[in-house]
C-alpha cells in the first residue's frame, strides 16, 4: 500500500501590513494624497494668482485714499506708509486723464520678472506658482493688472517674490495638514467598511477552506452570509456547493475502489471458471453430434466476450495514473495492424479503404494507439458497418484519424451518454468503456476524441493528437 501524501502546513496568518485590510489602508492614504496633490495643483496657482490680484486692488485703493488725504494734509511720509502697508517697492497708476507713480527708496534699478494678469493663460499660472516654490533667490516682480470693476485703469505693482513664496508655503502646509486628516479619516472609514463587508468574509472563508482540507468528510454547514446577494454570498454559496460535490465524488471513489477491490479478488476464481469452460468447449467440437458442432462455435464466442469484458473492466479500474511509452512508428503499419485484429463473425466480409500517406509517422504510445484505434472499428463492425473507412491527415503538426462506418449509427440512449463509463454501450451486453478508454488515451496524448456525425447511413469518429517529434519511418 502507497505511503500518503504528507499534509502541507497550515500558513500562517498574514501580518499588518501585507493582510488584505492592512494593504487597503495603506493604498486608500495613498489614493487620497494623491487626489489631494491633484487638488493641490490648481488651488496653489490660484492662490498665487489671487495673491497678486490682491496686491494691485490694495495698491489701488491705497492710491485713492493717499490722494484724498494729501488733498486735505499733504505729508511726504504717507507715501512711504503706502507702500509699506502694501508690502510693495513700487506702485504705478494709469489712466485715461491722468498717470500716479509711487516709488520706495529701495527700489531696485532692474525687475526679474514681468506678470501681465491681462494675458497669462491658467495653465501658464500653474507653470509659475511651481516656478516660484522651486526658487530659492528672492525675484523682484512687477505684476500688471485692472482693479476690480474699472477696466479703464491699469495698475503696476513691485514687491519681492520671497513674501509671495511665503504665504505660499504657508497656504500648502495649511492644505497638508488638512489633507493628510482627510486621507486619514477617510482610510478609516474605508477600511471599517471594507474590513466590515469584505475582510471578515473573506477571513471566515478561508478558515471554511482550511478546516475543510482538514477533514473534507466533515459535515457541510451553512456559512454565516450564505444569504448575501453579492459576491462573497455567491462565493460562499458556491463553496458550499462545491464542498457537497467533493465528497459525493469521494464516497463514489470509495465504493468504486472497494468495487475494484472485490473484483480483483474474484478475478483469480472466475478467469478459472472461464479456463475450465474453454477446456470443455474444446472437447465439444470433437463430438460429430451436427448440434453440438452448430452451438459451440457460439459457446466459444460468450466465453471470449466475457473474458474481454472482464479484463476491460479490472484495466480501466485499476490504470490511475497512465505512463506513456512513446515510440516512432508508422501510421499505415498501425492501421493495417488494426484491419488485421478486428475479429469477424459468421463469415462476414468487411470492405477496408485506408486512405494514409505511406510515409506519414507519429511518435505516441503505439500500442495504446492501436487500441483505441482498434476500438473504434470492432463497435462500427460489432453494430453492423461492412464497410470502414479511415482517412489520416496531418495539418500544423497535428494527426487527424477520420473513422467512417456504414453502420446504422448510435442510438439516442448511447449518444447521451457517450463518454461515460457503462452507461454509453450502443449494445445489449457491452460494458460502455470503449469510448471511455479511447477519450482518455487521446487526451492523455494532449489530443481527443469528437462524433463528428452519426445517422441511418454511418457513423464518422475523428482522433486528434499531436504528431510529436518524428524521426525517419521506414
Amino acid at each position: 500500500m502507497e505511503d500518503a501524501a504528507p499534509q502541507e502546513p497550515a500558513q500562517e496568518p498574514p501580518g499588518k501590513f501585507t493582510s488584505l485590510s492592512g494593504r487597503l489602508l495603506i493604498l486608500t492614504v495613498v489614493f487620497v494624497m494623491l487626489a489631494e496633490v491633484l487638488i493641490w495643483t490648481p488651488t496653489i496657482a490660484r492662490f498665487k494668482r489671487t495673491y497678486i490680484e490682491d496686491q494691485i486692488a490694495r495698491a489701488y485703493l491705497s492710491i485713492l485714499a493717499l490722494e484724498s488725504l494729501r488733498e486735505v494734509r499733504p505729508d511726504a511720509s504717507l507715501e512711504s506708509a503706502l507702500l509699506n502697508q502694501t508690502e510693495t517697492l513700487a506702485i504705478s497708476l494709469r489712466a485715461a486723464d491722468r498717470r500716479l507713480l509711487y516709488i520706495g527708496d529701495d527700489m531696485p534699478k532692474t525687475v526679474d520678472l514681468t506678470v501681465d494678469m491681462m494675458s497669462m493663460s491658467w495653465f501658464g499660472f500653474i507653470m509659475s506658482a511651481f516656478d516660484t516654490l522651486w526658487r530659492t533667490d528672492d525675484r523682484v516682480i512687477r505684476a500688471i493688472g485692472m482693479p476690480p470693476n474699472r477696466p479703464d485703469i491699469q495698475v503696476e505693482v513691485v514687491f519681492h517674490e520671497s513674501n509671495l513664496r511665503k504665504a505660499m508655503v504657508d497656504f500648502s502646509a495649511r492644505i497638508l495638514t488638512l489633507s493628510i486628516v482627510i486621507s486619514l479619516f477617510t482610510a478609516t472609514l474605508v477600511f471599517v467598511a471594507l474590513q466590515w463587508l469584505i475582510v471578515r468574509p473573506i477571513r471566515r472563508l478561508t478558515r471554511r477552506m482550511m478546516r475543510f482540507r482538514d477533514n473534507p468528510e466533515a459535515p457541510v454547514t451553512t456559512p454565516a452570509g450564505a444569504h448575501r446577494s453579492d459576491e462573497i454570498g455567491v462565493a460562499l454559496r458556491e463553496l458550499m456547493e462545491m464542498q457537497h460535490q467533493i465528497q459525493s465524488a469521494m464516497r463514489q471513489k470509495d465504493r468504486l475502489a472497494t468495487l475494484g477491490a472485490s473484483m480483483a479478488k474474484i478475478n483469480h476464481d472466475l478467469r478459472n471458471t472461464l479456463a475450465t469452460a474453454v477446456l470443455v468447449s474444446d472437447r465439444l467440437q470433437y463430438i460429430e453430434d451436427p448440434e453440438v458442432k452448430k452451438v459451440t462455435p457460439r459457446l466459444m464466442r460468450a466465453i471470449d466476450r466475457a473474458v474481454a469484458m472482464c479484463s476491460q473492466t479490472l484495466n480501466y479500474a485499476a490504470e490511475e495514473t497512465v505512463r506513456l511509452r512513446p515510440e516512432t512508428f508508422s501510421m499505415l503499419g498501425l492501421l493495417e495492424e488494426v484491419r488485421s485484429s478486428v475479429p469477424v463473425e459468421d463469415g462476414r466480409e468487411i470492405t477496408w479503404r485506408l486512405d494514409v500517406d505511406p510515409m506519414l509517422g507519429a511518435k505516441a504510445d503505439r500500442e495504446r494507439m492501436l487500441r483505441a484505434v482498434l476500438n473504434l472499428c470492432v463497435n462500427a463492425v460489432q453494430a453492423g458497418a461492412n464497410l470502414l473507412e479511415i482517412r489520416v491527415t496531418l495539418e500544423d503538426g497535428w494527426v487527424h484519424v477520420e473513422i467512417a462506418d456504414d453502420g446504422p449509427g448510435l442510438p439516442d440512449a448511447a449518444k447521451a451518454n457517450l463518454f461515460k463509463p457503462f452507461a454509453g454501450s450502443a449494445r445489449k451486453g457491452g460494458t460502455g468503456l470503449g469510448l471511455v478508454i479511447v477519450r482518455d488515451t487521446l487526451r492523455v496524448h494532449g489530443g481527443d476524441v469528437t462524433l463528428k456525425r452519426t445517422g441511418a447511413d454511418g457513423t464518422v469518429f475523428e482522433l486528434t493528437f499531436p504528431q510529436g517529434d518524428v524521426d525517419d519511418v521506414d
